[in-house]
């Protein structure tokens, strides 16, 4: 039996997180995850406050198993997800996209484990004196939305390990057994997986998106929209149109008018390859093929032990 901070301070049988991705992480996908010893996470971005609840009693109904829910900060009816999760006692929760001392004491008040997505050293020390458990330390090369210092996972990581006394999760570029093993040899106790979890058969994100992911090739993804909140992209149409626009120095204005609205909806979850945000990690390269949470699971964490005894091989 493996056990170390983060499968204590979650109660899960296997330190391997599930990111909260939007358009993708639902209760079937969040569920299975932690039916399979792992930490389930419903991504509430994409969510209004009642599919949220409608997924958090479903994810209840089908896992005995603890799983989370993340929430951006920055989702403008925050106070209401806030409520949601205080009501229907979810026990942990991933924060992201903002200040983490606005609903940590909140949160653990209620007996809630809270920890807060950071991309830099500086923001992981605000997250643990704002009382978070953990941090999730997403070097620039995870999908969506990113630090701008654009640190690698593989700086990232032992920086904040040497910065804070709470666990650190890895996250960004990470998606095999051997990854894991790195990213704790550099000091995590745990990792989360995005991309990977995309890949899934539990996933609500579209066949289409699921497809071009399994197809994406080194290169084919690039961080996009830096004037605005950067974000991770497969180069598409719209990312072409978002490049051009960035070449010839449009302004945050102008980026923001050719966004528009529900862009990430329109690629991720309904499936239009060419005018919709497809947001991805660079480890895409790495997934070849559309797979049960379950086995995603099996397998990364039989590579990690294999690994784990005969680290050279």
């Amino acid at each position: 039996m493996f056990s170390n901070s983060i499968t204590q301070l979650f109660n899960i049988e296997k330190p391997i997180i599930q990111g909260g991705m939007i358009w993708a992480s639902g209760w079937r996908l969040a569920s299975a995850v932690s039916n399979a010893g792992g930490l389930g996470l419903i991504g509430s971005g994409s969510m209004y406050p009642e599919v949220l609840k409608e997924h958090i009693q479903k994810c209840k109904a089908a896992t005995d198993k603890p799983f989370g829910v993340n929430i951006p900060l920055l989702y403008p009816d925050i106070d209401k997800h806030i409520q949601t999760i205080i009501d229907e006692k979810v026990p942990i929760v991933f924060s992201s996209a903002g200040n983490p001392k606005t609903y940590t004491s909140i949160l653990k008040q209620h007996g809630i484990k809270v920890v807060h997505v950071v991309s830099s050293s500086k923001f992981a020390l605000k997250a643990q004196d704002a009382g978070c458990d953990a941090v999730v330390a997403e070097g620039f090369e995870a999908g969506g939305h990113n630090g701008r210092e654009e640190t690698t996972t593989m700086v990232l990581i032992p920086a904040v390990c040497n910065a804070v006394t709470i666990p650190v999760i890895a996250a960004g570029g990470i998606a095999t057994g051997r990854q894991m093993l790195a990213a704790m040899v550099l000091g995590a106790a745990g990792v989360q997986m995005g991309s990977r979890f995309v890949a899934s058969e539990e996933a609500s994100s579209h066949v289409n998106f699921k497809n071009t992911v399994i197809q994406t090739g080194e290169g084919d993804t690039q961080l996009s929209l830096k004037k605005l909140t950067p974000v991770r992209l497969i180069k598409n149409k719209f990312f072409n149109e978002v490049q051009e626009a960035e070449l010839r120095g449009a302004s945050p204005e102008e980026l923001h008018q050719l966004l528009g609205r529900g862009r990430a909806k329109k690629g991720m979850f309904e499936g239009d390859l060419d005018t919709g945000e497809l947001e991805i990690g660079q480890v895409s390269t790495l997934l070849k093929s559309i797979q049960p949470a379950l086995a995603i699971i099996d397998e990364v964490w039989s590579e990690f032990q294999q690994l784990l005894q005969h680290p050279l091989k």
